[in-house]
């Protein structure tokens, strides 16, 4: 019966067509004046780019598959965050004259999505109002679940993502292209093992690599041209770095989700459905991986993260203020603006890092912030440390003291060096714990600025108890303010409240106790910025396992919604 119903439908959807079809006019690009690689686009080159924005920030892409839907990527909606969606956008900064903007009303991520592997990577935007086709905006051409992208098909991807890991795209911030051909899904899972490349999956780079799509670029169109139309093969979904030799980007397949989309953007104009032909016979049949034990098609299922694990610091207490070495706290983040560093902060999810509000004061636009993950020293050199790039920054707005959350654009490379610390979010620590501060600042440190410790121990907040933690006297400097307050529990590392410097950061009885906000008074805040907080080793099922190297090794590139998105005409 439901094979019947599926005949039925899609009888439907061939015959009515007509009835607000896209398929007339997909993939049509009226103002193209010319394409070259790795450059920035003219206005009106790609007019199914959609720039998605949340907090006043873009932080993924998309595409216009019809006058209501997008396609975009399901891991770019971890958050209930509000989003607004720009189109016809060229630039981040300046003026858009060709430009319009829509709230998303409702956001479909597939449901077989999986975030640790990155399968079914694909999601569903509706628009608030439909929108009218011009020269600079218009939907792009899906392809059909029989269309084939041989090895070697050229195809394009576009977005407003980082131009190398942690590198910022520079102001103006225009849309960028940039041409990648095709590689074949056995060849894939070679260079990605152990990786495993499902056949939801498609794959695009260079060989020599030095062409790819980044951090930031999540969700935006691959696309290839067929005749006068240009057909959508790709999301973009995630890759190991970013434009690495022999380290292709993969992207969501979508050919392979052409009836979901149908079926959930039904009531509105059909999307166009184009069926993609490669000539001849795809080489990557004849590809088998050089050391077949080391190179597999399937990988070993993955864990989930967990938080407060320091494979690297054994210790339990310790006295004064010292220098820490590369380990001893893998959450700690050097947060720089404008090249600089300003503030630390904490790895509290796999792409969010928290730290105060009064570090961010200086400005909230995420290209402007780079966050260092598994750094020592703000000068010489840190074997270990990943610069990260940033794509969105929200802080809480209760009275007095306030926490922010940046966004990373993609998820942290987790290692002995690089950890999640855990959140105190209700947690009882008792008077005369041993816990621990640490920071950067000039005046520590010696030549290298390396990375302090210091010990301090839990002592009565009296009347403030309920919504406060007070500690031994410590001295921060501006540099320090962001930091976390640390004390273990368990087998696990907590965070117990962020360091300030500022007026507003309570203090009683300078010299001999200070006052912090508990973190849990944030937990509501933190939760709707960030999701459900990790959980410590104890409570893992897995927790004698190493952190999955998947997740290690994966850096979610961005780059725009997938013009996943289809609309059926049949109801």
């Amino acid at each position: 019966m439901d094979k019947l119903m599926l005949t039925s439908t899609l009888v439907l959807l061939l015959l009515f067509t007509e009835c607000g079809a896209q398929i007339d006019v997909c993939g049509q690009v009226k103002a193209q004046t010319r394409i070259v690689g790795g450059v920035a686009a003219s206005p009106g080159d790609w007019p199914w780019q959609v720039s998605l924005h949340r907090l006043g920030s873009h932080f993924c892409g998309a595409s216009l598959i019809n006058n209501q839907w997008l396609l975009s990527a399901a891991h770019c909606f971890a958050s209930s965050i509000a989003v607004t969606a720009f189109l016809g956008r060229q630039s981040q900064e300046g003026s858009n004259p060709d430009e319009e903007s829509r709230e998303i009303a409702e956001i479909i991520r597939h449901p077989s999505y999986d975030p640790d592997t990155f399968d079914n990577d694909v999601a569903l935007l509706k628009l608030s109002l439909p929108v009218n086709f011009t020269d600079f905006i218009g939907p792009v051409c899906l392809a059909t679940q029989n269309s084939t992208f041989f090895t070697g098909t050229e195809s394009w991807v576009t977005g407003w993502g980082t131009i190398g890991s942690g590198v910022p795209l520079p102001s103006p911030q225009n849309l960028m292209e940039v041409e990648v051909p095709v590689v074949g899904n056995r060849q894939c899972n070679c260079d990605l093992n152990p990786i495993t490349v499902t056949d939801n999956m498609i794959c695009a780079g260079l060989r020599e690599g030095g062409k790819d799509s980044c951090q930031g670029d999540s969700g935006g169109p691959m696309v290839s041209k067929q005749g006068s139309q240009w057909v959508q093969s790709g999301v973009v979904s995630f890759g190991r770095g970013c434009a690495e030799p022999e380290k292709p980007g993969v992207y969501a397949r979508v050919s392979r989700y052409q009836d979901w989309i149908s079926n959930r953007t039904s009531g509105t104009p059909l999307p166009g459905f184009v069926t993609f032909t490669s000539e001849g016979t795809d080489p990557d049949l004849q590809v088998s991986c050089a050391d077949p034990t080391t190179s597999s098609v399937t990988a070993t299922p993955t864990s989930t993260a967990f938080c407060g694990h320091a494979p690297l610091n054994e210790r339990l207490s310790g006295s004064g203020t010292s220098s820490a070495r590369a380990g001893m706290w893998p959450w700690m983040a050097s947060l720089h603006w404008n090249g600089s560093h300003v503030c630390g902060g904490t790895l509290v999810a796999e792409d969010g890092v928290l730290t105060s509000a009064e570090c961010i004061m200086r400005s909230s636009t995420p290209s402007e912030w780079t966050v260092f993950l598994g750094r020592v020293r703000q000068n010489g050199s840190n074997s270990f440390e990943t610069a990260m790039s940033v794509v969105s920054i929200v802080s809480s707005t209760l009275s007095g003291s306030n926490v922010a959350v940046l966004r990373l654009a993609s998820r942290a490379p987790l290692s002995d060096f690089i950890q999640p610390i855990c959140m105190e979010s209700g947690e009882t620590f008792a008077t005369g714990s041993t816990c621990w501060a640490a920071g950067w600042s000039e005046g520590r440190g010696g030549e290298e600025q390396a990375l302090q410790e210091v010990q301090t121990s839990l002592v009565d907040c009296g009347n403030a108890s309920s919504t406060n933690i007070c500690t031994q006297n410590l001295t921060l400097d501006q540099e320090d303010s962001g930091g976390p307050l640390m004390c273990q529990l368990g087998n696990a590392w907590y965070q117990v409240a962020v360091l300030g410097t500022s007026s507003s950061n309570p203090r009683q009885a300078e010299g001999q106790m200070m006052v912090f906000p508990k973190l849990s008074l944030f937990k509501d805040f933190l939760m709707q910025a960030l999701g459900d907080f990790l959980s410590p080793p104890d409570s893992d099922p897995e927790s004698d396992s190493a952190p999955s190297l998947l997740l290690s090794q994966l850096l979610v590139v961005g780059i725009g919604l997938h013009a996943i998105l289809m609309l059926l005409c049949h109801e």
